[in-house]
């Protein structure tokens, strides 16, 4: 029996409900230690759990990029969890947002003037869009509404979001700090592990021939 069929055998007992649990509490603890101005939150709480909630985001969204490669090269098998990982990133996303709109710039004119003032806003907020669509239709009922093909194809905006969220963050910073940088690195790695590369090369290398000729 190989490693990763005894790892599917250990995952099939495992629910995916407990991590709607745990995400929910990991964001009320934030919140709550911002709003007593415990541990990191001591100076700029708002400023720094307006950036906790987007790197939380921006973990998930990776985390649930990282599902179909990893049963590709590996055959370990998470796809039961992959809703849970989506839906906790758009509420991460959303709470990011909210903090920014509500506790941040508080008005919502500012808000406005702010995405559209700032390319990096901007950019974060389209990756904002791009996620809800996917929040609204990751339910059995949409896949049956919509169709399994077309509910696959509309599901890849996870893929600009995530660039969109890990080039956000690049923006956001100041000077010139590693981890964004890994963010971004690790999307556009997931990404390219999706590419079908039998195809890529059976179109790639008839053009060559058709060159050389």
């Amino acid at each position: 029996m190989s490693a990763a069929t005894t790892i599917n055998g250990g995952l099939r007992r495992v629910p995916a409900w407990p991590l709607y649990i745990l995400g929910a509490g990991y964001m009320a603890w934030e919140f709550w230690q911002a709003l007593n101005g415990l541990g990191p939150y001591g100076v700029e709480p708002i400023n720094v759990l307006e950036r906790e909630y987007g790197e939380i985001a921006l973990i998930l969204l990776v985390a649930g990029l990282t599902v179909t490669p990893l049963r590709t090269w590996t055959g370990v098998n998470l796809i039961k969890f992959r809703r849970a990982i989506g839906l906790l990133a758009f509420f991460y996303v959303l709470a990011h947002f909210l903090v920014f709109t509500v506790l941040d710039v508080q008005t919502i004119g500012r808000a406005v003037t702010e995405v559209i003032k700032r390319p990096y806003v901007t950019v974060g907020f389209l990756g904002f869009l791009a996620l809800i669509p996917l929040a609204v239709t990751s339910n059995n009922w949409s896949i049956r509404r919509i169709g399994p093909v077309q509910w696959r194809r509309l599901h890849k905006l996870t893929y600009p979001a995530a660039l969109l969220g890990a080039l956000h963050y690049i923006w956001l910073v100041k000077g010139w700090p590693l981890e964004p940088f890994l963010y971004m690195g690790a999307v556009i790695a997931l990404l390219v592990l999706r590419l079908n590369w039998t195809k890529i090369r059976a179109i790639l290398i008839p053009s060559r021939q058709q060159t050389n000729s």
